[in-house]
């Protein structure tokens, strides 16, 4: 049994973490994404919406009725929530920023879990892995943040 579990590790160790980095950036960003393209209105480029300050109506319905967040304005709360996951996305996908960009996606996951949809946890948990992932190694070298350094 000991000789399986070193044979499965030594061929885990194999496996280029560059490849993990990219996977994590690209299903991460994917989530809000098209999260941040159900909120928007406009035209379509490429299939994609790009006028990330063009709130759809519904979008500030959802926000005053459903999310209903304290504190801040529903009005206030969409357009940060479409703005922050159409930008933050954008930057994870090319690895600029990667970590604050993470950082930023973890924050709305926390606050979503805990003041929207607390009995969502599961599916949270697993935004929660890539998210600490990229916060942990960054963008990785196929990224912008690389060129920075």
């Amino acid at each position: 049994m000991k000789a399986l579990f070193n044979k499965i590790e030594l061929i885990a160790r194999q496996f280029p973490q560059e490849i993990l980095t990219i996977v994590a950036r690209l299903a991460i960003a994917s989530v809000f994404w098209r999260s941040a393209q159900t909120k928007i209105a406009g035209g379509e480029v490429f299939g994609q919406k790009w006028q990330f300050y063009n709130v759809t109506d519904s979008t500030f319905m959802l926000f005053e009725y459903e999310y209903a967040l304290p504190i801040i304005p529903h009005q206030i709360a969409a357009y940060l929530a479409t703005f922050a996951e159409f930008t933050l996305s954008l930057t994870i996908i090319l690895g600029l920023l990667t970590r604050l960009s993470a950082l930023g996606l973890l924050v709305m996951t926390t606050v979503i879990q805990f003041l929207v949809y607390p009995d969502a946890w599961p599916t949270h948990i697993l935004w929660l892995v890539p998210l600490l992932y990229l916060i942990k190694h960054g963008g990785g070298q196929l990224s912008i943040d690389r060129l920075f350094k």
